[in-house]
């Protein structure tokens, strides 16, 4: 039996955007999912942000020493006011949210867990996509 979704839900996701995972290794790991034929968007000392396919999913790879953020999924939005309206709607649902915050790469995003512990985030996407610290020909790394 199919479920219709709630009539009445706290904000309207609609797009799970990216994952991030903990790996030990930062450059063995992006070498191997950029031979899967993902692009490297942003490349960091201690992460990397790799995109496939004309949707552009997202997979980030945090390294060891990354502390910012650990392993996660996240919703992506196209317009801003739609994650500051989604993190006014949670807190006053009791919601804990962490604070809003812009990231240098044009996005901005809070962090939340579901009821089961599970951290998430919900990502304003710029209409251009994640702005890109890269050159746009990329290729494999050895």
């Amino acid at each position: 039996m199919e479920k219709k979704p709630c009539s009445n839900p706290i904000v309207n996701v609609q797009r799970l955007g990216h994952i991030a995972i903990r790996v030990k290794n930062i450059d063995r790991a992006k070498s191997f999912y950029m031979r899967l034929g993902m692009r490297l968007v942003w490349d960091d000392t201690d992460w990397c942000y790799l995109e496939a396919g004309p949707g552009k999913d997202g997979l980030a790879l945090l390294g060891p020493g990354y502390k910012a953020a650990g392993p996660h999924f996240a919703f992506h939005f196209t317009e801003r006011t739609q994650i500051e309206d989604a993190h006014e709607k949670l807190t006053r649902e009791g919601v804990h949210v962490g604070q809003l915050h812009d990231h240098r790469d044009g996005t901005a995003s809070f962090y939340l867990k579901d009821p089961e512990g599970n951290w998430f985030e919900m990502l304003y996407q710029p209409p251009g996509g994640i702005s890109s610290n890269q050159p746009l020909d990329n290729d494999c790394l050895g």
